[in-house]
């Protein structure tokens, strides 16, 4: 039997070894002591990680979320009065009609779940037609269209001189809040923006559902 591997060929056949190692008590205390300290660093991992995450939120810039928020609104708001009030889409149900065919059921599409989410998609290129505006008179800083629309008559032009054009960088910024909204919020902008009464949107979505213009005092001005 010495130097016999685990399974040993005998006269009385395949038997195991009869000496096997054990871990000794000091190698035990070893182990024990490293998964405790893996289970501390994992620990910490996590709250640092965490904290991290709660920072990052709470630097958010309340000027340009909450311009964000609400340029989001108007520009939808806008594209759903191009739509002919008129033009319905069929969403179907799960009701049968007494012949056993399928219900079908008409909404009106300007406020339809299909063309809102089409809205969404590109919603945020709009932009860069803002700038950020300060208020000559209260020093209200908030991101402003300052490009008139198509449709919009000449009288409709801004007044360029409280504006604060800073290049594409600050577009950019904007851009890139205004997609972080769309993201997070694209089920409530929908629900709210797919009602038949629109009253105060931008207090409900920008103050309500979202806080990034909660501190505002004018949440419920259009930009």
């Amino acid at each position: 039997m010495i130097g016999c591997p685990p399974l040993c060929l005998t006269e009385r056949g395949f038997t195991r070894a009869e000496h096997v190692k054990t871990t000794s008590k000091p190698e035990l205390g070893v182990l024990r002591e490293a998964i405790k300290m893996t289970a501390w660093v994992i620990q910490m991992m996590v709250m640092v990680l965490s904290v991290f995450t709660g920072s990052s939120q709470g630097k958010r810039d309340k000027v340009l979320y909450c311009s964000a928020c609400k340029a989001i609104v108007d520009e939808l708001n806008h594209s759903i009065s191009l739509v002919d009030p008129k033009k319905t889409i069929n969403v179907g149900s799960f009701r049968l009609n007494p012949d056993g065919t399928m219900k079908d059921k008409k909404v009106p599409f300007a406020r339809s779940e299909t063309h809102l989410s089409e809205l969404l998609d590109g919603v945020c290129n709009s932009m860069s037609d803002y700038a950020l505006y300060v208020d000559p008179v209260t020093q209200h800083k908030q991101y402003r269209r300052f490009a008139p629309r198509s449709s919009a008559s000449t009288d409709d032009f801004p007044d360029f001189k409280n504006f604060q054009f800073d290049g594409p960088e600050a577009s950019n910024d904007l851009k890139f809040a205004c997609e972080t909204l769309v993201e997070e919020l694209e089920e409530e902008i929908i629900s709210v923006l797919s009602r038949d009464r629109q009253e105060n949107v931008h207090e409900e979505l920008c103050s309500r559902v979202s806080d990034h213009c909660k501190d505002s005092s004018r949440a419920n001005e259009e930009l």
